[in-house]
């Protein structure tokens, strides 16, 4: 029998359907090395990793689109989980911080031109995905210019998700890769909101498209406003910072005022006693209580209870108070904008470190997410807080409170634990949730105790508790 012949339009329809997906495959292929970062200025050494930068555009419509800088492992980043880095604020940059004078690769050197490699970086263990959020924050940016105006919590968590659902588009090889969340400060409410959507859109979805979320560990990080407030009066009055009666008349007049930042719906009476606190506590670095405060940045160290980093001066162990102001430098040099994929016409006037539109702007913060964390407990997330002792911003004793509010039962006693013989910190585990403190550290834990941060990290994305036995 004769072999029937397929009719010549068939093999041209096969052949532009093979063109159309070679096409679609070249488009997602380019985009991806597009945002391959080389030649970055003031990079004199060579690394053995691979970095991208660039926009995902999470509304279309309003032209809003979140920057990222995602650094992969530098030893087999294909077996290494993917971890999202936040910063706090609200409004303050990821990049700015996170990576440049915490937990990434290159950091930045005192002329604000020439960059050092981090040797305590966390791209040792995991490939770090650093994301500015929201937008105006950064380089992030809205073609709406009223979207600076109206960010809030609600809006942070749906625009990152959105974000880490097409960015995983352009980056297919982590669709399904272990992921984990990081931050600090105010990226307390970032972090756990964030991870509330994504569990709540992976219920929703199939399971091709979900985000394979394991955990998550803030740092210093806001949780439950009157737990805060009550542990930061009792931190600055027990280290001796501000007398009994000022300890008493912040208890009477502050203890439950709104805390929504920076007090401006705070009472005319609370705020008369934060002006003394202010006066009694001096100008000491509030992020490092017990290191030397950035000079240049000490009338920027007033108000005692504000909610937003950049309202205060900045801290490193070698030790450079003055850090944010390298980076203000760096990441405003065209060079730089241009080596990260940041297109001059959408390049702000001036980069800061934080926004204070942004955060002054700010329309939604819950006043605790403290059910956010039974929630995530119930789903069995792997969850770790962690806290600098010499943090007078959000205190040990604030997140102790918080802590001790949830309820949890002890599974593994509050002890010390060790790094090279040495006291590294404190810890105790919780069923559910497991709390670490490093010794010494400030509000940037990383930045102050970067060793100590590194071996907590890998503690925590391999889900093994740091050990109270010295050797």
């Amino acid at each position: 029998m004769a072999k029937t012949r397929k009719p010549c339009f068939v093999y041209a329809l096969y052949a532009i359907l093979a063109v159309a997906h070679f096409c679609n495959c070249e488009a997602i292929l380019s985009e991806k090395e597009q945002d391959k970062v080389s030649n970055l200025p003031g990079q004199n050494f060579n690394v053995n990793f691979a970095h991208y930068s660039g926009f995902v555009t999470t509304n279309e419509k309003l032209g809003r689109a979140l920057f990222y800088w995602l650094f992969e492992a530098a030893e087999d980043p294909a077996s290494k989980p993917l971890v999202l880095w936040l910063n706090g604020g609200p409004g303050c940059s990821s990049v700015g911080f996170g990576e440049a004078e915490e937990i990434g690769p290159f950091h930045i050197k005192s002329d604000g031109k020439t960059l050092y490699l981090n040797q305590y970086s966390w791209n040792q263990a995991a490939n770090i995905l650093f994301l500015d959020a929201p937008v105006g924050v950064g380089y992030s940016y809205s073609n709406t210019s009223s979207d600076l105006l109206t960010n809030g919590d609600k809006r942070t968590a749906q625009d990152s998700l959105i974000f880490l659902l097409k960015w995983v588009e352009r980056y297919p090889e982590y669709k399904g890769r272990e992921f984990y969340i990081v931050g600090e400060s105010y990226a307390g409410h970032y972090v756990p909101q964030l991870s509330q959507a994504i569990v709540k859109h992976n219920q929703a979805s199939d399971e091709k498209n979900n985000i394979n979320l394991k955990g998550y560990m803030v740092g210093n990080g806001l949780m439950d406003d009157i737990q805060d407030r009550v542990g930061l009066f009792q931190y600055m009055w027990t280290l001796g910072f501000i007398s009994d009666q000022t300890y008493t008349l912040l208890k009477l007049k502050c203890r439950s005022e709104p805390f929504m930042i920076p007090f401006i719906y705070a009472s005319k009476a609370c705020k008369k006693v934060l002006k003394i606190a202010d006066k009694e506590i001096g100008n000491i670095d509030r992020y490092s209580v017990f290191t030397p405060a950035c000079v240049a940045n000490a009338s920027q160290s007033s108000m005692l209870l504000n909610k937003r980093p950049f309202m205060n001066s900045r801290v490193s162990e070698q030790y450079d108070p003055c850090t944010k102001t390298h980076s203000k430098v760096y990441f405003n040099l065209p060079e730089v904008q241009k080596a990260l994929h940041v297109p001059p016409q959408i390049a702000p006037s001036k980069w800061d470190i934080c926004s204070k539109v942004v955060g002054e702007h700010w329309k939604d913060s819950p006043s605790s997410v403290l059910d956010i964390y039974h929630e995530l407990i119930a789903a069995g997330l792997r969850i770790w807080v962690f806290s600098g002792d010499a943090d007078a911003i959000v205190p040990v004793t604030s997140t102790r409170y918080s802590i001790n509010a949830l309820n949890l039962s002890t599974l593994s006693p509050y002890g010390p634990w060790y790094i090279d013989g040495q006291v590294g910190g404190w810890s105790q585990q919780y069923a559910g949730l497991n709390f670490v403190i490093v010794r010494g550290a400030g509000h940037e834990v990383s930045l102050h105790k970067p060793k100590e941060a590194l071996a907590l990290f890998k503690a925590f994305i391999s889900g093994t508790p740091l050990t109270h036995d010295e050797f």
